[in-house]
């Protein structure tokens, strides 16, 4: 199998994995319910969490880190060298999270995706982020604020790791971190209006 072939496989491999819309499916087997039309109507594991429990969320979120993580582990499976398939992989698995072929191009804020492809390219970054993500949403109570907090941290965090810590990662990751956080966060304008006008619902 050529190249150009090879990357056109792990290409849509990427998307489709992403697409693959978790929160969706949880909100039509336990509610007969279709999680666009409730909550914020976002289909992401904190829509899921506010609208069906963490019984549902937590499997939702860890799906969707999982499917970011596995896209990035397939350019192993491809038999791909270089860093550039791993960037490849990591975006279009986001992409498709976000803009799911199967529910309308609809999706979620590609924050769990996200963690999951990181999570595979660089670990003590996203334990970072992790825990400002954590100590965010304690002190706001809000997760979209939490989000882009830890989402704003990512590149920090993975070239704090490059620079003086054992588990650093290639430099190109850095450049990615970058283009997915500008991502996340303008995912989370409608976020950001309603924090403007103080409107934005906590989530405990």
């Amino acid at each position: 199998m050529n190249t150009a072939l090879r990357v056109a496989l792990l290409v849509v491999t990427s998307y489709f994995l992403g697409a693959v819309p978790f929160s969706y499916i949880s909100g039509k087997l336990l509610r007969g319910i279709d999680l666009r039309e409730h909550g914020s109507g976002n289909l992401g594991a904190a829509n899921t969490f506010r609208v069906l429990g963490k019984g549902a969320a937590i499997p939702v979120l860890l799906a969707d880190i999982g499917k970011g993580y596995l896209a990035v582990k397939m350019v192993q499976i491809y038999g791909f060298e270089g860093y550039q398939y791993v960037l490849i992989a990591a975006l279009v698995v986001i992409i498709g999270h976000n803009y799911s072929i199967f529910v309308g191009f609809a999706g979620g804020k590609g924050v769990g995706t996200t963690a999951g492809t990181f999570l595979a390219m660089a670990p003590c970054a996203v334990l970072v982020c992790l825990t400002v993500w954590a100590l965010v949403l304690m002190i706001s109570r809000i997760v979209s604020v939490a989000s882009i907090v830890s989402a704003a941290c990512l590149p920090a965090s993975v070239a704090f790791m490059n620079r003086f810590a054992a588990c650093s990662t290639h430099i190109s990751v850095f450049y990615l971190s970058i283009i997915v956080t500008l991502f996340v966060i303008c995912k989370h304008r409608s976020n950001m209006r309603r924090l403007r006008e103080g409107t934005e619902k906590r989530i405990f």
